[in-house]
């Protein structure tokens, strides 16, 4: 009788084993329709670097979560309206003041909503942050080569966000309608209205009218919240996506090649420390915003037209351009009764310009290397001098345009003539990036003859030894094989060349203008003047070789 029971027992069990839980049906009901299974088994143990710089992104990627937890909470609280009303509020020396239903809003968030204020303040900082790191993970990006094929896609995903995301800081910026944002928001009118032939059409499109318009903040709102969000979703989403689709970048080192990835697999190492490292950043984020104050709407007042605040500054993601303006000679041209404004039109334009050609920079080195192949492998900035040097130039101009942009500030802080710093400014435009490209390029090849005598003649190990012939040399420790191979690893292209004018039979060819470029350029990039030869095999072995070894 027990045995019988006993083996029933022992069945049932069985069973009960075999019988899937309801967790596993539903897995694997899932898995006969989107084939689950074979996708995470491809993906879940990809393998990624580890390096410091590769944070960049994820900053960049974890503030804009920040921004849109934040920015649900202000939505819920925040009336765009343009409709004035008089002030009765928390803020007792704004009461009795006339003002916009947007700017008294911000106001009840900021005094009168509980955490209203912390959120406003974290969400400000959040784009801060944001836009910081998006540039910075660019550079990065640059710096390294990383945007070569096969991501010359993603980078230009990378610059429409970052675009996405100055106008977006724009628009989240002039929302309150408090006297500091509403002088950037006449700025840009301004700036609109110097498009020759459309720009008077253009401003009455954007404003609804002259400025400063009755729907301006109302057409603003859904731009901001739903429009430009919606498309940096869409586009982190798809970036994300080919980041995980192409085998991530890595700098040079042992075992790091074209066709292998030496790191951590995705799960659960990256997946650990990427959760642990957003948490850092929110925490970062929110210590930021309750302790750090930044735009206090109450203290500027409501916009007027009439009025503007003193040292009136955008964030300074904009300051390229509003520098731009600002030391530019007001110049204006009378013709045939209609009026243009170069000194303001030709600064607008050359912002996106600026912009347009970092965000092609990819296609043109491309098509100067004539390179076609793949690359996973990053490059030392060193070793792309002249990249580098010009990465260099922009962040220059770009720090002399912020200077010229706060002009007012810098003149009243470090009590100098704005005049003064006006002209510095305007010859610093030409003059500064022009140095820096070049002290860029010789610290680079610099540091290349360096790399290349610590491959040949080894490591300063600061131990001076005294010869039987009286004289007093340094020992050099020989580097490893590793080091030596981190530091030998890049390629050096040759430069393009048109080759003989003139073919076997005496036929003078025919060179294309866009063939003379590509060798001009090509002869810049990669020629005698912007590289340092690597040592070789047989240069190694001559000096290590015998009585000449150090």
């Amino acid at each position: 009788m027990g045995d019988g029971a006993r083996s029933v027992g022992v069945t049932a069990g069985a069973d009960r084993a075999r019988t899937p839980g309801k967790g596993e049906s539903l897995a694997v009901w899932a898995d006969g329709r989107l084939g689950l299974f074979a996708l995470a088994k491809a993906n879940m143990r990809k393998v990624f670097p580890d390096h410091w710089s590769f944070m960049l992104g994820e900053v960049s990627l974890y503030s804009f979560l920040v921004l849109i937890l934040t920015g649900v909470y202000l939505t819920l609280f925040f009336e765009p309206s343009s409709a004035e009303v008089v002030y009765h509020g928390s803020y007792t020396p704004l009461n009795g003041i006339l003002m916009t239903r947007a700017y008294e809003s911000t106001l009840d968030i900021s005094f009168d909503v509980r955490g209203g204020l912390l959120m406003r303040q974290i969400h400000h900082w959040a784009a801060l942050v944001f836009v910081t790191a998006m540039l910075t993970h660019m550079m990065r990006v640059f710096f390294t080569g990383a945007f070569r094929k096969p991501r010359e896609v993603n980078w230009v995903f990378g610059w429409t966000l970052l675009m996405l995301g100055i106008i977006t800081g724009l628009t989240g910026y002039s929302l309150p309608d408090d006297l500091l944002s509403g002088t950037g928001v006449r700025f840009a009118y301004g700036a609109i209205l110097s498009i020759p032939i459309v720009g008077t059409y253009l401003a009455f499109f954007l404003f609804g009218g002259e400025f400063p318009g009755d729907d301006f903040i109302a057409r603003l709102y859904p731009i901001h919240i739903l429009l430009l969000p919606g498309l940096m979703l869409g586009l982190v989403a798809v970036h994300l996506i080919l980041v995980f689709y192409h085998k991530h970048t890595q700098f040079p080192g042992p075992g790091r090649e074209e066709k292998s990835v030496v790191g951590m697999p995705f799960l659960p190492v990256y997946m650990a420390k990427a959760g642990g490292f957003f948490f850092l950043v929110f925490g970062v984020l929110a210590i930021m915003g309750a302790v750090a104050q930044i735009n206090p709407v109450w203290a500027y007042g409501p916009y007027r037209v009439d009025l503007v605040t003193t040292g009136a500054q955008p964030d300074w993601y904009l300051g390229f351009s509003e520098g731009l303006i600002r030391v530019m000679p007001g110049w204006e041209i009378n013709l045939w009764g209609h009026t243009l404004v170069p000194g303001v039109f030709i600064p607008f334009a050359l912002f996106p310009l600026v912009m347009i050609a970092i965000g092609l920079y990819p296609f043109i080195e491309a098509w100067i290397t004539g390179d076609k192949r793949e690359h996973h492998v990053l490059d030392r900035p060193r070793n792309a001098p002249v990249r580098t040097g010009l990465g260099v130039a922009w962040i220059s101009l770009y720090a002399v345009l912020l200077i010229g942009g706060g002009n007012d500030i810098v003149a009243t802080h470090l009590h100098l003539s704005i005049n003064v710093i006006t002209w510095f400014v305007r010859i610093a435009v030409f003059v500064v990036p022009v140095l820096a490209f070049v002290v860029t390029k010789r610290i680079c090849l610099g540091l290349q003859r360096r790399d290349r005598n610590k491959v040949l003649h080894g490591r300063e190990t600061g131990t001076i030894k005294r010869l039987p012939t009286g004289e007093y040399t340094e020992t050099h420790a020989p580097l490893s094989q590793a080091q030596m191979f981190t530091l030998t690893q890049h390629e050096q292209p040759r430069p393009y060349e048109i080759g003989p004018l003139v073919d076997a039979g005496g036929v003078r060819r025919r060179v294309r203008p866009s063939q003379r470029l590509r060798a001009r350029l090509s002869r810049a990039m990669f020629g005698p003047d912007a590289q340092i030869a690597k040592p070789t095999v047989e240069e190694y072995r001559e000096l290590t070789r015998g009585d000449h070894q150090h």
